[in-house]
């Protein structure tokens, strides 16, 4: 979820959608490789910091339309904090709508 060098950030709240989603159209061997990632350092878990919850409150309250939800808006509030532009997704709607302040819009990887 970087541009710039250092670890490969993944928002606490996103880790057990990725699991499940791995293990449900890859299997379990991809749940696993991720596991281990994120055991061996090559991810790095960033949880919220507290001033990024009521960021992620307003986010989930200003585009409720789509809805939103709290784990996308996580991923906002660390790009924001980061000033990441980059995002990897497959919620391709929500990330093209959604405005975040340090950026007119985030590039959605894959």
């Amino acid at each position: 979820m970087q541009t710039h060098p250092g670890p490969l950030l993944v928002p606490a709240l996103v880790v057990s959608e990725v699991a499940d989603l791995l293990a449900a159209r890859c299997g379990t061997a991809a749940e696993v490789r991720f596991l281990g990632d994120l055991a061996s350092g090559v991810l790095t878990v960033a949880p919220p910091e507290p001033a990024e919850w009521l960021r992620i409150a307003e986010l989930v309250a200003r585009y409720a339309d789509l809805p939103l939800g709290t784990v996308d808006a996580s991923v906002i509030a660390l790009a924001e904090r980061t000033g990441e532009i980059e995002v990897a997704t497959t919620d391709r709607r929500d990330f093209t709508t959604v405005r975040p302040v340090h950026t007119e819009a985030l590039t959605l990887l894959p």
